[in-house]
Parts: C-alpha cells; structure tokens; sequence
C-alpha cells in the first residue's frame, strides 16, 4: 500500500462531491443550523456568567449530532455506488489495491464529515473567547469529535463494501449509528427496568384523632411538635420494584455521545455541579453505576429525625458522583474501533478482486 495511490483515490472521491452543489448547500444549512444554536446557547446561558463551557459544550454536542445525521449519507454508498455506475472495476484493473481503493474512499468519507466540522470551528471559537473554557476540554473534546467521525465514516464505507446495493448499505448505516447513538439508550432504560430488585420501605405514623390532632400520652391533644409525648402507631413495612440500572450501566460505553462526555475533563464549581453539558451528561450516566438503595425508613415518632428518617440523606453533588464512579469511555471507544475494523476487513474481503462469486444483479463493468 503506497500513499499517493491512496490519496489519488482519496482525492478523486473528494473531487465528486465538491462538484456538485449540493455539496455547499449542505454546508450552508449545516452552518445556519449552528448559528442558530449557538444563538440560544448564548440566550440560555446569559443568565449563568459568561456561559463560555456552556456554550462550547452545546455546539460540539451539536455539530456531533449533525455529522451523526449526514455522514451515512455521504459514505453509505461510495464503494456499490461505484459499482453501479460501472465505474469501480477500471480502478481494480490499475496498480492500486483493494486495500488502496477502500481506505481511500474510507479518507475521503473522514475528510467529508470533517468539513462540517470545520465549519463549526468559528462557532466554537465565538464561545471559547466567551472565557472559561477549560483548554484540556477543548483538546480532548475535538479529539474525540475527529476520532467519532472516523468511526461513523468506517462504518459507512465499509458496508457500501459489504452490501450489493447502495440504498440499503445507506438504510443499514443509519441503523448502525442509530444502534449507537439510540439503541444503547433504549437498551439500558429497557433491560435496567426490566432486571428490578425489591425495595422496602419501613414506616411509622403517629397516631391523629378524627379531627386530625395528635393523640398524646397524656390524654390532650395539644402535645403537636412534640413526637416524644405522642402516641406511635404500629411498623408496617411497603415493598416495590427498583430498577438495577447499575447492573447494565456498561451499555451506554459505546454511545457517541457518552464517550465524548466521559472523555472530557470537568470542572465543578463551590457547589459541585459542572460547568458545561459534557459534565452533567458525564454525571447522570455515572449516576447508573451507583447500586440503588433497597431498604430505607420513615419515623414520624423519633424525636432526634422528626419527619423523614433513614435512606432519605443519599444525595451526592455530580462531583461526588464522578469522583466515586470508574470511566467507560475508552472501552466504548475500542469496541466502536473493532466493529469498524471488522466491518472494514469483511468489506475488503467482499471487494478484493479477483472475484469467485457475484450476488444475482451485481454490475461489473
């Protein structure tokens, strides 16, 4: 494998869409689409200081989002395109390999889905001047954008490989990045829900008359406030279900957008909370890996806890809850990088020439 018959591929490729104008259309509207955003970003963080982390959060998040959403498109059919077109077998018949021909498209689809992302470089400097942006988040958040459309570009390329038929290697792309981006949330809500333990509650009350004033020891009934001259009633004790969240945690890993928010640095401020949306995203997910509380009490009649009493005290700043969870993020990165180096082998293994057998309908030349 030689890199300048790899760029020729590449650039070739690259040549076909900047021909068109479609092309820049959708870059137009990719681009009115974060002024938009970045607008109300700025409008709903105003009223927090500078919203600068805030900001800049928003708009990776949503240039992530958007790539999701175009790039299958743009490399879904680039290898049976080709082959439809009748335009693929005159470059396996010249020196470039299978190998030369597939990872070429496959850089020409990654630069593809990094002009949108360049694109969305002057928003993201508008809300880095903003100040407070954490530079290390900066670093590693556009680490993590370049490396996810990477991974979004392998998958697509390498099933236009696999796949005869262009339209549907595009649908089955979408799926793919669907199962990711969604599917590990609708996993995780469903399976965690449905392997649920027992919850117990245990309660007392103290005891009212019918006209709803306590019942004191002393036969008055001017004793409220006053738990220990009150007469208790009996213990009883209420099970439910809790759902084990922490027993399936592991399944968001993999998710685009949970790996670019465990992945990036956070900053809390004096009351613990994070200063941008990668830190309340990378909070709440590593809120699952904290096994619930099954047994908890309530004591209207303890004098020391009068009210709510036991179980009730749990709570956890999203500081505490990052600093006493374990990342994920770099194992949903590696099974995100294995599937699209699976996919891309089975695609060079499906395109290699020359060929022994051809599904029913695949054009050659």
């Amino acid at each position: 494998m030689t890199f300048s018959r790899l760029w020729t591929i590449a650039r070739l490729e690259l040549l076909q869409r900047v021909r068109t104008v479609s092309w820049y259309v959708l870059l137009g509207v990719f681009g009115l689409v974060l002024l938009g955003v970045t607008a109300l970003a700025f409008l709903a963080y105003g009223g927090w200081g500078t919203g600068g982390p805030g900001v800049y959060s928003v708009v990776v998040y949503v240039t992530l989002l958007l790539i999701l959403l175009v790039s299958p498109t743009l490399s879904g059919n680039s290898i049976n395109g080709d082959r439809d077109a009748a335009t693929l077998a005159p470059v396996q018949v010249t020196l470039a390999t299978t190998g030369e021909i597939l990872f070429g498209k496959f850089l020409a689809a990654w630069i593809t889905g990094l002009a949108f992302a360049a694109v969305a470089a002057p928003f993201l400097v508008l809300s880095t001047l903003a100040g407070e942006v954490n530079p290390w988040a900066v670093v590693t958040s556009l680490v993590i954008l370049v490396v996810e459309t990477g991974v979004i570009a392998g998958i697509g390329v390498a099933l236009s490989g696999i796949l005869s038929r262009p339209l549907f290697s595009v649908a089955v792309t979408y799926l793919v990045v669907a199962a990711l981006a969604v599917g590990t949330v609708i996993g995780f809500g469903l399976i965690g829900t449905a392997v649920s333990s027992e919850g117990a509650t245990h309660s007392r009350q103290l005891a009212y008359d019918r006209f709803g004033n306590p019942e004191c020891k002393d036969g008055s009934n001017d004793c409220y406030g006053e738990p220990e001259n009150m007469i208790c009633g009996e213990w009883t004790t209420s099970t439910y279900r809790v759902p084990r969240f922490d027993y399936v945690w592991w399944m968001l890993s993999a998710n685009p957008f949970v790996i670019l928010a465990d992945a990036t640095p956070t900053r809390f401020d004096a009351q613990g909370n994070p200063d941008d949306m990668f830190g309340w995203m990378k909070s709440s997910v590593r809120t699952a890996q904290i096994p619930p509380q099954l047994e908890s009490t309530w004591d209207e009649c303890d004098p020391k806890n009068y009210g709510y009493y036991g179980g009730s005290n749990d709570y956890r700043t999203p500081e505490e809850t990052v600093a006493q969870t374990v990342p994920s993020w770099f194992v949903g990165l590696a099974v995100q990088l294995a599937l699209t180096g699976l996919l891309l082998w089975w695609a060079w293994a499906r395109t290699r020439t020359p060929v022994r057998s051809l599904p029913r309908g695949t054009r050659i030349a």
